[in-house]
């Protein structure tokens, strides 16, 4: 397989993973962010928000300590009869969710807490339990909100640079993906190459935010 599209696969199979892991433990996170009333919950909502402003470089350092064999999850990885997590396709999954978080519970909380509680005590009155009411009356109403969360959540995690270099470096077949293949390109003036990989993430970018805000408008017209 070519170099650019074992790229190209390993880029979606990480974004693919990282969405999912996102949504089952963004899920949860965003209900508690937008019903709990711990008045320390804003230290939680500012931890999330981090990789929105922190240099992605930054991050990518002090998760590459964190997952090296020095680190407190690296060293338990040897510990347990593994290894390193740097450099390192599940070191990379494990940089992308926490550098893609808040682009999937944010959505979602600000969808969970639109929907407001009314519809929620309205089922508890016909007697669905807990997990009866999320799945069957908010997961529904809030489809607009899982939506944006894991396409953001997909398209960030594509997008990403800084940190999957810094954690998983450049290994060809491993942890290479597709913006480092770009970045290779350019630093080996291969700009045609570069300009085909780039222009194909442009479209598909532009691809899934228009079927985001035009699923999303769907939504809104079926409300009213």
């Amino acid at each position: 397989m070519h170099p650019d599209l074992t790229a190209l696969f390993i880029t979606l199979k990480l974004a693919a993973i990282t969405t999912l892991i996102l949504l089952i433990i963004g899920t949860p996170l965003a209900w508690w962010l937008a019903k709990s009333q711990w008045r320390f919950k804003f230290i939680i909502e500012t931890i999330i928000a981090l990789p929105l402003v922190l240099p992605p470089t930054v991050l990518g350092f002090y998760l590459l300590i964190m997952l090296g064999p020095n680190g407190p999850i690296g060293g338990l990885a040897e510990s347990l009869g593994g290894k390193s997590l740097a450099f390192t396709f599940t070191g990379l999954i494990i940089g992308s969710v926490i550098y893609s978080l808040p682009f999937v519970v944010q959505p979602l909380q600000n969808i969970f807490t639109t929907i407001g509680d009314n519809v929620m005590h309205q089922a508890a009155t016909m007697r669905a339990g807990p997990i009866d009411r999320f799945f069957s009356v908010m997961v529904p109403l809030a489809k607009p909100g899982f939506l944006t969360a894991a396409v953001l959540g997909f398209a960030h995690t594509i997008g990403e640079f800084g940190v999957v270099l810094m954690i998983g470096g450049n290994i060809p077949g491993s942890t290479k993906v597709i913006s480092i293949a770009i970045y290779d390109h350019v630093e080996s003036l291969e700009y045609a190459q570069a300009h085909l990989l780039s222009a194909g993430l442009l479209a598909l970018s532009f691809l899934l935010l228009m079927a985001v805000y035009g699923l999303n408008r769907r939504f809104s017209v079926l409300r009213t």
